[in-house]
């Protein structure tokens, strides 16, 4: 089918044009445009399109470059969006929560601080569902953000306010963070690339140490994987971790022929949208066309994961909503966190026989996971079960239970790698019969970020320019 174009889209014939973030380096060396020009042409676009998607959560000051962005950063002068869980000194973290205090922030948390020693420049926070413990960007705090190929939908979450600017156009690269999903789904949501780094690949809050199981990675999305490749590799010229292979600069396929399992049937037997079958059996024939192996496999996760994984988000909910004062602060009230916060943090109680079982299995997974790739190089699968659902069908207004159930149901796919550490991306390739955005997923073992960049441009090219390109030169 046709690629659809966004129905909100901010590009225009302005400082920004067309460009990803690659491009836009290019000409900032040139001097064919400044780095004022090309946040005060982000913040126009911006402005234009947040009453359409509702993504901004708060303005950084307008127009401004703040004092302590990298001048000599590989990205200096580009624009960019930071998501609402990451502090960034002189504004409040909001945590997309009613129950969190507008607390002006200190000082920057260690990923905001690398984006910025990046040259990264924020013109905005985004939006996000409270304490992004959920898959859809919905919070009775900000309202719905809305996908900007179909404004009925939903884009995503818990990073659905970045995904939302970056697809319209308004930047070409945006903060996200992901401790279930909330990098891929997004992306696979709003037609974007969305690679879920290797646990540790990138500066993080040291407190997360403490978890009993860390679960969460910081990362960005774009719309080109060319974008995805340069900022892993100019972030690891700053921050380098000696426990992971290095990932290098990337730059294209490799001659490799690999291995390639593909799971289409969800684990635990839930339903799947048929059109997200086709989409991704359809990337499994162009893998195979390409001279790649591809063998059909069962979900590798026994039928105890999706309930150990749902426990441990519960737990993660509890400490939320009991210790949210030393959690994100003074002035936290617990009486006005969402329903559906307050409906996981409950289940604690009825669960907690079968906690210490959970934790058990879900920290011996990683070295089961890792098992499948000795025989395969690569894991393909869909991101999600069905495409984007219609705002609403997962917001604050449903009834908590079936707001899990259906949660549950939509996002089999991404916590395994949130829980094994290992990488995983999101790829453009699919759509609805309606236009809408269907992602697929590769994951790779344990540091391997780079095989993923190799295939990711393998198919990029493949299809030709990714769907968020070609729309927008349409």
């Amino acid at each position: 089918m046709t690629r659809p174009s966004p129905t909100v889209h901010a590009v225009r014939d302005d400082a920004l044009g067309e460009d990803d973030a690659c491009a836009l380096r290019d000409r900032l060396a040139a001097r064919e445009v400044s780095p004022h020009e090309l946040v005060q042409a982000s913040v126009a676009r911006a402005r234009e399109v947040n009453d359409a998607l509702n993504a901004v959560a708060a303005w950084v000051e307008r127009g401004s470059v703040p004092s302590d962005v990298g001048r000599d950063g590989a990205f200096s002068g580009i624009p960019t969006v930071l998501k609402d869980n990451e502090d960034l000194a002189g504004y409040p973290t909001t945590q997309g929560s009613r129950a969190v205090r507008d607390t002006v922030a200190a000082q920057h948390t260690p990923a905001v601080a690398h984006m910025l020693q990046l040259g990264l420049v924020p013109l905005a926070k985004t939006t996000l569902p409270e304490f992004g413990l959920t898959a859809v960007t919905e919070s009775s705090r900000f309202g719905a953000t809305r996908n900007p190929y179909h404004p009925g939908h939903t884009p995503g979450g818990s990073s659905g306010g970045t995904a939302a600017l970056v697809a319209a156009g308004v930047v070409p690269i945006g903060h996200a963070n992901d401790g279930g999903g909330s990098i891929r789904i997004p992306a696979s949501c709003c037609g974007l690339v969305g690679l879920k780094p290797t646990r540790g690949r990138l500066p993080d809050r040291p407190e997360l140490r403490r978890l009993p199981i860390g679960i969460t990675t910081q990362g960005v999305l774009t719309r080109s994987v060319r974008d995805t490749a340069r900022y892993y590799a100019e972030s690891e010229r700053v921050f380098r971790p000696t426990n992971l292979p290095a990932i290098g600069q990337v730059s294209g396929p490799s001659a490799a022929r690999l291995r390639v399992a593909l799971v289409t049937k969800a684990p635990h037997g839930l339903a799947m949208d048929p059109e997200v079958v086709e989409q991704t059996v359809a990337v499994a024939g162009l893998l195979d066309r390409l001279g790649h192996g591809v063998e059909a496999i069962e979900p590798p996760v026994d039928e105890r994961f999706g309930p150990d994984f749902l426990r441990y988000w519960q737990l993660l909910a509890s400490g939320l909503q009991h210790a949210g004062a030393a959690i994100v602060g003074p002035g936290f009230d617990r009486t006005r966190t969402e329903a559906f916060t307050q409906y996981l943090s409950s289940r604690v109680a009825v669960d907690l026989p079968l906690l210490p079982g959970s934790l058990r299995r879900l920290r011996r997974l990683a070295h089961r996971h890792e098992s499948v790739f000795a025989s395969y190089d690569l894991v393909l699968s869909p991101v999600l079960a069905q495409p984007p659902p219609e705002v609403g069908d997962l917001g604050p207004s449903v009834d908590p239970r079936t707001q899990l159930l259906r949660l549950v149901q939509w996002t089999t796919f991404t916590p395994l790698q949130n829980i094994s550490g290992s990488p995983a991306i999101s790829l453009p390739l699919g759509w609805s019969r309606r236009g809408l955005p269907i992602g697929v997923q590769l994951a790779a073992p344990f540091g391997h970020e780079r095989r993923l960049l190799e295939m990711a441009y393998e198919l990029e090219q493949a299809v030709g320019r990714t769907p968020a390109q070609r729309a927008q030169g349409e």
